[in-house]
């Protein structure tokens, strides 16, 4: 008998507990309802009254309720109440504390950066801090194109008000372009997945669709940015500024292997590679620190100087030894234009292809690979209608040219209307009798074409 009362009671105290929490679920439902609702439409002075009662009684109800609070925070502060900044902030931790699979702090606090420098929260110094924060901390999910620009931009600005270092701003525009090139390449090998079988026949559901569209429209975005970072850098990175500042230090600091790694490295990318200057510094890294990038540097000045075979010599050691997929893209492109200058297409496409494969937004390497193919097809059909037929292949590479790298894409897309003009038109197929079918490519081209459908 005691044994069945312990089982009543227990029974019993399961009920109430069981009743207690779907009264407690019921109830945060309708507290937090009474905060989202307005919140949707944008009601936010009605919405705010609700804020504190739905975040101190049930914080964990649903993530909504912190999308809306960021809305909410972002249009009170818009509209002048900074005020407000410091409960973005706090809304930021809680969403982190209760949801943090769905919370990365290099986005978050590169948000609130933004916030800052848009609502002009604090000094030019204290705005750059943030992001700098942002950056150091959390590198990896530190992705908004509009921030990494604000970044930079704030740090071109600190410099001209005499508050930063031109080495700073240098070494910034690199961290800030790698990472805008890192991003570039992961939107752009899930894009050329999604081109692939596209271009394979393959149906893509209505997911894959938007995502398609979305990797081309955020491609396009870094590729705009960019450019603004270039031309917010300006002309204070050009030869005529660069060689004085480096010169005046290079004796002091000819020992210092990061200060000769970086001089080399930014007159190597802004072609300053004429000047003695770079001869010195190329020479001193590689007796300090014998290297990819100086394997690299010593085939510049054998190519300034003619020697092509030696030239390629270097960039095939420096390609081997790089770790850094963006170097390694430039070294594979630099030995892929002397071949293709020289007229070895075929080995030209090869590392077209290398540099491809490590940076596969890089558009420019399918545009020469569609130039060279337009510039073969006397050499790779037998027929007049094999020749012409060769110009679609080319077009189809000037077309994802355009597709993964939107700083070329206006004369991409140029350059396919330029040879589909020049393939075999409706009435050249209907005459050859050829629609619907393959056309086998010879020479170097290789592969096959379908031709269209009337």
């Amino acid at each position: 008998m005691k044994r069945i009362a312990l089982l009543i009671i227990a029974l019993v105290a399961l009920t109430i507990s069981n009743t207690a929490f779907a009264q407690d679920t019921q109830g945060c439902a309708a507290t937090v309802s009474l905060f989202t609702a307005p919140a949707k439409a944008k009601n936010y002075q009605q919405a705010y009254t609700y804020y504190d009662k739905v975040v101190k009684e049930c914080p964990q109800s649903s993530y909504a309720v912190y999308q809306y609070a960021e809305r909410m925070f972002k249009d009170f502060i818009g509209k002048g109440d900074v005020s407000k900044f410091t409960e973005l902030e706090q809304m930021y931790k809680m969403s982190a504390q209760y949801y943090p699979t769905r919370v990365k702090e290099g986005d978050v606090l590169s948000d609130l950066a933004q916030v800052k420098y848009n609502n002009k929260i604090g000094t030019m110094q204290d705005q750059f801090n943030a992001f700098d924060t942002a950056f150091k901390r959390d590198a990896e999910n530190f992705t908004s194109p509009k921030g990494l620009y604000t970044y930079f931009s704030l740090a071109k600005d600190l410099y001209s008000d005499g508050k930063k270092d031109l080495q700073d701003v240098f070494d910034l525009y690199d961290v800030v372009k790698n990472k805008m090139e890192q991003e570039e390449g992961k939107l752009a090998q899930k894009l050329t997945a999604l081109i692939e079988r596209e271009e394979n026949g393959d149906t893509l559901s209505s997911k894959d669709k938007k995502r398609l569209k979305a990797y081309e429209k955020n491609l396009g975005i870094f590729g705009k940015v960019k450019g603004s970072v270039d031309s917010k850098l300006g002309n204070v990175a050009d030869c005529p500024n660069l060689v004085p500042l480096y010169n005046k230090d290079f004796e002091e600091k000819k020992d210092d292997i990061k200060w000769i790694r970086n001089a080399a490295g930014r007159l190597s990318g802004k072609d300053c590679t004429d000047d003695p200057l770079f001869i010195k510094l190329v020479e001193q890294l590689d007796r300090l620190e014998p290297s990819a990038n100086t394997k690299m540097y010593l085939g510049q000045l054998e190519s300034q100087k003619g020697n092509s075979e030696k030239a390629l010599a270097y960039f095939e050691e420096s390609a081997g030894m790089q770790t850094d997929p963006n170097s390694q893209a430039r070294i594979y492109y630099k030995i892929a234009e002397e071949k293709r200058k020289s007229g070895s297409y075929g080995p030209a496409r090869s590392y077209y292809n290398k540099m491809l494969k490590v940076k596969p937004n890089a558009g420019i390497a399918y545009l020469k690979i569609a130039q060279m193919i337009a510039k073969s097809s006397n050499s790779c059909g037998g027929t007049v209608f094999e020749k012409r037929a060769v110009n679609w292949k080319a077009a189809e590479y000037a077309d994802r040219a355009a597709r993964v790298d939107p700083s070329i894409a206006d004369n991409a897309r140029s350059a396919a209307t330029s040879y589909r003009a020049r393939a075999p038109q409706k009435a050249d197929i209907f005459s050859a009798g050829m629609a619907g079918k393959t056309v086998s490519l010879k020479c170097w081209v290789g592969g096959s074409i379908r031709v269209p459908n009337l």
